[in-house]
């Protein structure tokens, strides 16, 4: 975190100095916006977080409720997540409060007695260290808290306007906001009346049922399994031994069970399998009572039993896999491809089970994704091209995600004999761990990712996946630094220069980085504002901090920050020497220059010696300054 370089700061320092709209921000929701973002869910809040980082974007978030969300549904929080909330710079607050996920139990049948189960298997949860970061369990309430809270504190000073419903829109493509957005109070004293606002561009988080999905003609299109589940929430008294550990029983003629603890030691949940769905069901299977859900749990758990206390919400669900034909809106008049207006995201989009924990992660990467581009478009810094890679890039990981869960949710719902092997389910989940933890993404070749000519340069950097972090030391003060905890949410598109043995490469590098008009740096960041307003560019030295000479280090790595202009110390890094970083990461010696997108994704590998490549790389992106 920084702070002071605004002057003397004695309050909250997460609290980010107003600019732009942020200044005297009305509270009433205005006639006419830049982005009108539909729902305030995981999608929805992250998109509005990351636009409140563009000062110069009227954005509004609306939401339905009167109030923030009380209870949510969701909770598994996987590792990718976590690295985005680090981004947010919450991460360390909302572990304190989860639940850690370390291994998963599984239980079978007891060969010995069918009718008891017993523990067969102990899986660690992350044993490759795909991230140093953990899984958690959280109420999506608290992380849509965390994210509004961030808007709040950001140079918009972005909060959610409640008591709005979504009604309609029309796309008239007239004028400088060519979307009419019809709303309808849903609180307070104009409760029931109409009103209209004019937006540039829509975004629809709102959900499974999203309006803004059928206003713009999107169809789902999937199947169903006909197989249902009840889900609760419960505080209860157990003799069951792995009460908190995460748990797949399986028991010989009772179903299946997924157990989840839940945050606050006492509270868990629990996926019971309800059973096979007669396909003229016609929904009577969601009139499943709680009663029957937890006499259906201790059938499963025998010869333990369960007591339940307290329940604090229960849902029966019929599991289905639906993918929306669009997640914009551009070929959605006679078949006209022009550049989009309206978007859709998280379940608005793509529905699946609840049951491999994907629905909020996948979601809140969808409005990162989104957001970033809607910010370097209404200010002028991209193209309106760039917006199309949005659809590009996200209906890909959806449809990968429910080929996924319909692979997952099938082998929860097996009876044990019908496993190929005994050991099928907990292999399955070992073998796919790096799927669900949202590493698997990996965005093909476009104006965004380079094709990867270099990439044996730095083989632990992959075109298109995240940024995988690793352990430096930071030069100025010799403090050990993640380096991709420095990687913040703020729009940046971040450029790692890590250093040839010598630097003699670094240096030259550098110098064309500053002095040279084809350099991005020169080409593209506004005058009148920092060096580093558009591109946040570190370097990474082989040798020990304390045989790295600052004062022999290129201005580029030290630049002025604010309006009283002072050194920012936090762009020069070392190697560690136990963990180092060019070893983990496959860096060649001879100096590398890693590009990451601002919402963590590798976009480019080059030599430092590659400087005409990379000018070539960015002259898509950027508009000139």
């Amino acid at each position: 975190m920084q702070f002071h370089h605004h002057g003397y700061v004695s309050a909250d320092p997460r609290v980010q100095p107003a600019a732009g709209v942020g200044i005297n921000r009305p509270e009433e929701l205005p006639a006419e916006v830049d982005v009108l973002i539909v729902g305030s869910g995981p999608a929805g809040i992250i998109t509005a977080a990351q636009l409140a980082q563009f000062p110069g974007v009227v954005t509004r978030v609306i939401e339905q409720r009167p109030h923030r969300l009380m209870l949510g549904h969701a909770d598994g929080i996987q590792a990718r997540s976590v690295e985005t909330f680090q981004a947010f710079g919450f991460a360390e607050q909302i572990i304190q409060e989860a639940y850690q996920i370390t291994e998963m139990m599984f239980w079978k049948p007891d060969p010995q007695n069918l009718k008891n189960i017993v523990r067969a298997a102990r899986v660690v949860d992350d044993p490759g260290g795909i991230s140093e970061f953990p899984h958690l369990i959280v109420n999506q309430a608290r992380v849509i808290d965390y994210f509004a809270q961030y808007a709040k504190n950001s140079p918009a000073r972005l909060e959610v306007d409640y008591g709005y419903k979504f009604v309609d829109l029309e796309v008239t493509g007239q004028g400088e906001y060519p979307v009419t957005v019809t709303l309808e109070h849903t609180s307070g004293p104009r409760v029931g009346e109409s009103m209209t606002v004019r937006a540039k561009y829509v975004v629809g988080a709102n959900g499974a049922h999203s309006e803004v999905r059928h206003s713009i003609g999107g169809r789902f299109a999937g199947d169903q399994a006909y197989h249902a589940w009840g889900v609760m929430d419960v505080l209860a008294m157990t003799d069951f031994p792995d009460i908190r550990k995460k748990c797949a029983i399986q028991s010989e003629d009772g179903g299946n069970i997924l157990h989840i603890p839940r945050e606050g030691n006492y509270l868990f949940r629990m996926y019971v399998d309800l059973g096979e769905v007669a396909e003229d069901d016609k929904g009577r299977v969601r009139e499943t009572s709680i009663e029957q859900i937890i006499q259906r749990a201790n059938a499963i758990l025998y010869p333990y039993s369960l007591d339940v206390r307290d329940v604090a919400w229960h849902s029966v669900y019929e599991v289905a896999h639906r993918l929306t034909d669009r997640f914009d809106d551009a070929h959605s008049h006679g078949g006209q491809t022009r550049e989009p207006r309206v978007f859709l995201m998280g379940d608005a989009c793509h529905t699946h089970s609840a049951k491999a924990g994907q629905g909020m992660n996948v979601s809140m990467q969808d409005g990162w994704n989104l957001a970033w581009k809607l910010g370097y478009v209404l200010e002028g810094r991209s193209p309106e091209a760039l917006l199309e890679t949005y659809s590009d890039e996200r209906q890909v990981i959806a449809q990968n995600l429910i080929d996924f869960d319909k692979e997952w949710s099938t082998l929860m719902a097996r009876r044990p004999e019908e496993f190929d092997s005994p050991s099928q389910l907990e292999d399955f989940y070992v073998q796919t761990a790096e799927f669900p933890a949202g590493f698997m993404t990996q965005y093909q070749p476009s104006m965004l990712t380079a094709e990867a000519t270099h990439q044996g340069l730095a083989t632990g950097f992959p075109l298109g996946k995240r940024f995988k972090s690793a352990q430096t030391v930071r030069v100025a003060d010799g403090v050990p630094v993640h380096l991709g905890h420095h990687h913040r949410a703020d729009g940046r598109y971040r450029i790692y220069a890590f250093a040839d043995e010598r630097g003699a490469a670094l240096d030259r590098w550098a110098e064309w980085m500053l002095d040279s008009p084809d350099s991005p740096v020169e080409r593209y960041t506004p005058a009148g504002t920092d060096r580093d307003h558009l591109f946040d560019v570190k370097a990474v030295y082989q040798q020990p901090h304390f045989e790295v000479d600052i004062t022999r280090v290129s201005r580029l790595f030290l630049p002025l920050s604010g309006p009283l202009q002072l050194v920012d110390y936090e762009k020069i890094y070392a190697a560690v020497p136990e963990h180092d970083i060019f070893e983990e990461r496959g860096i060649s010696r001879e100096g590398v220059v890693v590009v990451v997108r601002p919402d963590h994704y590798v976009a480019h590998v080059l030599p430092l010696t590659a400087t005409a490549e990379l000018a070539e790389f960015f002259e898509p992106l950027f508009l000139e300054r």
